[in-house]
């Protein structure tokens, strides 16, 4: 059975709220940026250039389609390189990714990426002064 437009819209949306936010997956991430350049086999490589941004409150949803015709199963995940980065306390990475769906080509597409993270300020919680200790 073949779904509808609006099936699969539903079914995106359920998927992607299934993700969390990103102040629930990602506690004192202030904002996440993308910037990638979409690559296709072919005299024309470069697809297409996207920057992608996400604060506390959006969907924490690192999943890309494939922009080529014709792909099914394919994508570009990069919640692992989100995680990777905010594990290590890191700002910034860069790298490659292949699409791995099926389409009529094998290495179809690729991106590279970079991703910059903004830590929230942690604020420090003044200490008692040694004269207002002396006064308890």
């Amino acid at each position: 059975m073949r779904m509808t437009y609006k099936e699969k819209q539903g079914l995106e949306r359920a998927a992607l709220a299934a993700t969390g936010l990103v102040s629930e997956r990602h506690a004192g991430i202030s904002g996440i940026e993308f910037q990638m350049t979409y690559y296709r086999r072919g005299p024309d490589a470069v697809l297409m250039k996207r920057t992608l941004s996400f604060t506390p409150g959006d969907y924490a949803g690192f999943h890309l389609k494939c922009m080529e015709d014709g792909c099914t199963g394919g994508g570009f995940d990069l919640a692992p390189v989100v995680a990777g980065l905010v594990n290590s306390r890191k700002k910034s990475i860069k790298g490659k990714l292949f699409c791995h769906g099926d389409n009529h080509s094998v290495g179809h597409a690729s991106i590279e990426y970079e991703v910059n993270i903004q830590y929230a300020k942690q604020t420090k919680e003044k200490l008692p002064s040694k004269a207002a200790s002396k006064n308890l």
